[in-house]
């Protein structure tokens, strides 16, 4: 897993170095409430199950689970919670316009997930609760807390222009909480607490950052950019 995380991190970073490192103007993501709403809900939805996972909804899911998919195993979800953040770059790569340049969107990316999986580590280890399949640490799903934190970046960058990117950005990282569940990592609370989680670091890092990297870049004069082109 460690050997593929770092094959993922190279692969953004050579997808970010073949792009226009000048041709994207930043543009700062302003706070608004609004974006509270829906990751405030998942969070407290996944807190109050959580916390009544004796008479709630989430034992009758396990037993489904057990009665259906007894013994389904996939290691799917290992990878596609990185497919997000591959596509931010990967989707800028083949044409699509972003709303960062690749600097600040990689700052943005590292900000969002080490305030997300410090999160996600630190309750871990404090609940240390008990995951379906008799193993530990199961309280939030780390894994859906990724794949929502880079479905959040995704559909930040091309949603206002590409109206379809969030649906396929979010339906993907629900996908990989489905399968979490589904190979009993992790009840629903587990999942739905983890993508609260993930949309809410990626919106902080956002709301928070300062737009530095590449702003020289950024703010040259159109002409001069244009006479050292032509000069290339």
């Amino acid at each position: 897993m460690k050997k593929f995380f770092s094959l993922f991190l190279l692969f953004c970073f050579l997808l970010a170095f073949a792009q226009d490192t000048v041709r994207t103007v930043p543009q700062k993501v302003e706070y608004d409430h609004k974006g509270l709403y829906v990751p405030a809900a998942l969070m407290t939805t996944g807190i109050i199950s959580h916390f009544g996972r004796r008479t709630s909804i989430e034992n009758q899911i396990s037993v489904e689970r057990n009665e259906h998919l007894f013994g389904f195993s996939n290691h799917l979800d290992d990878y596609l919670q990185f497919s997000p953040f591959v596509a931010a770059y990967a989707l800028d790569w083949a044409g699509l316009q972003p709303r960062t340049d690749w600097r600040n969107r990689t700052a943005i990316a590292l900000k969002g997930n080490i305030l997300n999986l410090g999160l996600v580590y630190v309750l871990k280890k404090a609940r240390h609760d008990t995951r379906p399949d008799g193993t530990a640490y199961s309280f939030p799903s780390g894994h859906t807390a990724n794949a929502f934190a880079g479905a959040t970046l995704l559909s930040t960058e091309y949603g206002a222009t590409y109206r379809w990117v969030p649906y396929a950005a979010y339906t993907l990282a629900s996908g990989v909480g489905i399968m979490r569940i589904a190979n009993n990592k992790h009840y629903i609370s587990d999942v739905l607490f983890g993508a609260g989680l993930g949309i809410l670091s990626m919106k902080v890092a956002y709301w928070t950052h300062q737009y530095r990297w590449n702003r020289k870049a950024a703010n040259r004069d159109p002409l001069e950019k244009l006479y050292q082109e032509n000069e290339h």
